[in-house]
């Protein structure tokens, strides 16, 4: 137990910060309990404490997936997979279920579910060293980093050099100040001159309206998406089109070792009706914002259904097929990681199993 709350204490901060993302549209709603959408009814949660699927009434494997927050759209394919019934074409009964304060990570670690959605830049702080979760990334969700820097067009900040003298919303995490400083120091600046504003910023627009801070980082398919409906008139730069390394994946699927091991035909079971999802997502985003809607009626629609329009060309962009990542890519951004000293040295492949998406 002690192990776990160590483990906990290091990805909380990450966990929490990163749901200030994706609250952004979510404000005033109310706060969800445990969501479930199983592939016949009469759907429990899974065993505590266990990594493998039990059995449901109906003979069905019950499955635990754990999302990072409340619903959104990176999660519509789970949502899709499972109102079209390919989670019970696939013999499994899927339990959809709001993670904890600290994060899907350390509930996939214990077993208490299965499945679960994490960021390769989260997963940075535990597959490696002395404390290493069992957990793995098995698909991605969006094959693209398409995370960045927005801002109100009338500061100027069109290049990251640009963020000195500005204010910044910083998590005061080590990996995501280091991506700030290698870019701006990239684009000719001095990372120094940034102004660091501790805060986790929860609705993007208003922030950004009222001055509170300049610069934030952001999620375009979220937040961003949200600033173009509200009208606000804004410069923006991806990290990934500063430096490759920073393309990394974000977010990921994560399942449990010991369920990869001891079953792994569950895993691919559940990773084939997945794809199934995301697949209709891409086919026909106008579905798929209602099949989450349906489940989420809180969200805001007109955000959900441009939100789905962009993800359309983001789930699964270049690659061959939805789910996939590139071992190359995965390994070159851990090795910046422990290049820069966030974490212990990272061995290639640690974390990941892409046995499953082929």
């Amino acid at each position: 137990m002690h192990r776990i709350q160590t483990i906990d204490q290091m990805i909380a901060r990450r966990a929490v910060s990163r749901r200030g993302f994706v609250r952004a549209g979510l404000a005033g709603a109310a706060a969800l309990g445990a969501v479930a959408l199983a592939g016949c009814s009469g759907g429990q949660s899974a065993t505590a404490g266990s990594a493998g699927a039990s059995a449901s009434a109906s003979g069905l494997k019950k499955i635990t997936f754990a999302l990072d927050w409340t619903p959104n759209t990176n999660h519509t394919g789970v949502y899709v997979a499972a109102a079209n019934g390919y989670y019970q074409d696939a013999g499994l009964e899927v339990e959809i279920v709001q993670a904890p304060e600290n994060g899907a990570d350390a509930l996939v670690a214990t077993g208490d579910a299965q499945f679960g959605v994490s960021f390769q830049d989260t997963m940075a702080s535990y597959v490696s060293g002395d404390s290493v979760l069992p957990v793995s990334a098995v698909a991605s969700i969006i094959q693209h980093n398409t995370s960045g820097i927005i801002s109100r067009a009338e500061k100027g900040i069109t290049h990251p050099a640009a963020m000195m003298d500005h204010t910044y919303a910083t998590w005061e995490g080590p990996i995501e100040q280091g991506v700030i400083r290698r870019c701006v120091e990239a684009d000719g600046g001095d990372f120094s001159r940034v102004q660091m504003i501790p805060s986790t910023v929860t609705d993007e627009v208003t922030a950004l309206q009222t001055d509170q801070v300049d610069t934030i980082w952001i999620y375009w398919a979220w937040a961003g998406v949200k600033c173009e409906l509200a009208g606000l008139d804004t410069n923006y730069f991806a990290f990934a089109d500063i430096d490759p390394v920073f393309d990394f994946y974000t977010p990921v699927v994560i399942a449990n070792n010991d369920l990869i091991a001891d079953d792994p035909d569950t895993v691919q079971a559940f990773v084939d009706a997945t794809r199934r999802g995301y697949e209709d997502c891409i086919a026909d985003p106008d579905a798929a914002a209602k099949a989450l809607l349906d489940a989420a009626p809180e969200l805001d629609e007109e955000l959900v259904r441009a939100s789905q329009e962009y993800l359309a060309d983001q789930y699964q962009a270049d690659a061959a097929q939805w789910g996939m990542i590139d071992q190359d890519r995965w390994d070159a951004f851990f090795a910046w990681v422990s290049e820069q000293g966030f974490a212990p040295t990272i061995e290639a492949g640690a974390g990941l199993d892409t046995q499953f998406i082929q």
